[in-house]
């Protein structure tokens, strides 16, 4: 430990150019993935903001429990559907899958199509662990 302490201070313009690096990257990420809202934020935007709720999840996932009036377009299968979802192109998208991991390249592909989308952070794992409500089919 003491070795990275006295590299840090020997060379601390080198860990400042890194830290820039890293929280640029960081930036970028995030601003490519698109805005994550919390489960808290999801509800409010779909009860104040009429906010749609897109389930990317494959259907026999979606059929296990989904988000209330959810639209099941599985991911694999987006790109080639997303003209079901202009009627909905001025209200917000929530993004949800499994566990928040494949919205980031969905919502890049709709917005990329002017669509206004955010992911839900956890996705359903999330969801579900904080005991919300489900829709079963």
């Amino acid at each position: 430990m003491d070795q990275y302490i006295e590299f840090a201070i020997k060379y601390w313009w080198l860990v400042a150019i890194w830290v820039v690096f890293l929280v640029a990257l960081l930036w970028d990420n995030n601003r490519r993935n698109g805005q994550s809202v919390s489960t808290t934020e999801a509800t409010t935007m779909i009860n104040r903001e009429n906010a749609i709720v897109l389930d990317i999840r494959e259907k026999a996932d979606f059929k296990t429990g989904h988000l209330v009036n959810a639209i099941n377009i599985p991911f694999a299968s987006l790109s080639s559907r997303t003209g079901e979802l202009e009627k909905y192109r001025k209200q917000p998208i929530v993004l949800v899958c499994k566990s928040g991991q494949t919205v980031g390249a969905a919502g890049k592909m709709l917005r990329e199509q002017g669509f206004n989308t955010v992911r839900m952070k956890g996705g359903m794992m999330e969801w579900n662990s904080q005991n919300l409500p489900v829709v079963k089919k």
